[in-house]
């Protein structure tokens, strides 16, 4: 449960709102009609963009950087996707104790603002981890693979609108919400379906390294398939401007205090 917390404190949480409406066919003796054009979504984020944090963690004050970078607009399973990028790593010095590096990204679909397909990549130590989300929007299946020194593959079902830990991010971004406001998701992570509730604050002022900024104050509950809460204490800041940036992130963890406070936006 600690990584699907970090997982979200790069990537954090989204909503169900945002989904690709199905036509149907029109009738066989019907005269065929061109189908009509499809529009990609108005997001407030752009080819380029990368937001860099600094992580603390219990006693340190700066344990570490984490950087999230939209690499690029590509071609991708018959549509448009943006590819997006984060990754983690300690500070040198704490690299000297113990070797760690994070990587996580997502192809995010242009049009619908779905996940076509998400991994993790972890180094702790000498032990490397890859893990890949393939999503079946259409079949609402979602395919997993687990690499080690082994490979472990399964295939479940998941429910509509499913989104991995970093497009969620992203996919909040663009919705527009207000204080009160209260929204659930399902959220797919490390093989396994969850639900994540969301409850909406006023907006504040936020104080982090990039500067004093007015943001909207998110708290999410991580929710098990049987129901348990499995994440307590985490709190979101999120701008509240035309940018909508991920400013900073707060987790209360048993190993201690878990915070990203965003010092770059370009």
């Amino acid at each position: 449960m600690k990584r699907l917390v970090v997982a979200l404190g790069i990537a954090a949480l989204a909503s169900l709102t945002l989904s690709a409406q199905r036509r149907p066919r029109p009738p066989a003796a019907a005269a065929a009609k061109p189908a009509p054009s499809r529009t990609e979504r108005t997001v407030p984020f752009r080819v380029g963009e990368s937001l860099t944090y600094d992580v603390s963690w219990s006693t340190y004050l700066t344990a570490g950087t984490a950087i999230t970078t939209v690499k690029e607009k590509r071609s991708s399973s018959n549509s448009m996707a943006y590819y997006i990028v984060a990754e983690a790593r300690p500070t040198p010095l704490l690299t000297r104790l113990y070797s760690l590096y994070y990587k996580v990204d997502t192809l995010l679909d242009a049009y619908t603002l779905l996940p076509q397909r998400g991994s993790i990549y972890s180094e702790e130590g000498k032990r490397h981890r890859y893990k890949i989300t393939s999503f079946d929007h259409a079949a609402n299946r979602v395919s997993f693979e687990f690499r080690t020194g082994t490979t472990v593959k399964d295939e479940f079902s998941a429910p509509p609108y499913v989104q991995d830990a970093l497009s969620a991010l992203y996919v909040l971004r663009a919705i527009p919400f207000k204080a009160s406001d209260r929204m659930t998701m399902p959220l797919s992570d490390n093989g396994m379906i969850y639900k994540l509730q969301v409850e909406i604050a006023a907006s504040e002022v936020v104080k982090t390294p990039f500067g004093e900024t007015r943001a909207w104050k998110l708290s999410p509950t991580i929710i098990d398939a049987a129901g348990r809460p499995q994440g307590r204490g985490l709190t979101v800041w999120v701008s509240d401007d035309p940018r909508r940036l991920p400013v900073k992130l707060q987790a209360e963890l048993p190993v201690g205090s878990f915070v990203l406070a965003l010092r770059e936006a370009r």
